[in-house]
């Protein structure tokens, strides 16, 4: 999996100060997206071990409380990024206690792959659906257009 951006301190994407990564890979494309530069999977640069140490790390520092992980991008849930955010979000679970995880795609969850939820069987709030630039609100709470629909499975 490739990475484009991670923020070890975020107040934008999710409640609370988070953790957030931005991944590479998208294959819905939508028109309007203002992140058009991490479409290419192989786009970013490598999810190193060393990365994911840094993360697991900063959600667990004390000095900086964080609330949770926030997975964007790109899509987390592209085919190509399932199994290393499925290994990262299961050692989040095991390793960083009380922390939550909130995960934005594209994909409807009624239409995933048994293999994308296996991931979102372990995070707590899913974003899910395309944006569509027609219904663009930008008075609305964690998502970009009306049809997207925010999931609390937690």
């Amino acid at each position: 999996m490739n990475i484009h951006q991670y923020y070890p301190v975020d107040i934008v994407n999710g409640p609370g100060t988070r953790c957030t990564l931005f991944v590479a890979g998208c294959e819905h494309q939508c028109p309007g997206c203002y992140n058009k530069s991490t479409w290419r999977v192989n786009s970013g640069v490598p999810f190193s071990i060393e990365m994911e140490e840094r993360l697991i790390s900063d959600l667990n520092d004390t000095r900086i409380p964080r609330q949770g992980l926030s997975l964007s991008g790109g899509d987390p849930l592209h085919p190509a990024n399932v199994p290393d955010v499925l290994r990262l979000v299961k050692r989040v679970r095991r390793q960083c206690a009380g922390k939550d995880i909130w995960l934005w795609t594209g994909y409807p969850l009624d239409e995933l792959t048994s293999a994308q939820q296996q991931v979102v069987a372990h995070i707590d709030v899913l974003i899910d659906g395309k944006f569509v630039q027609a219904l663009y609100d930008p008075m609305l709470l964690w998502r970009g257009s009306s049809n997207q629909v925010i999931h609390y499975l937690r």
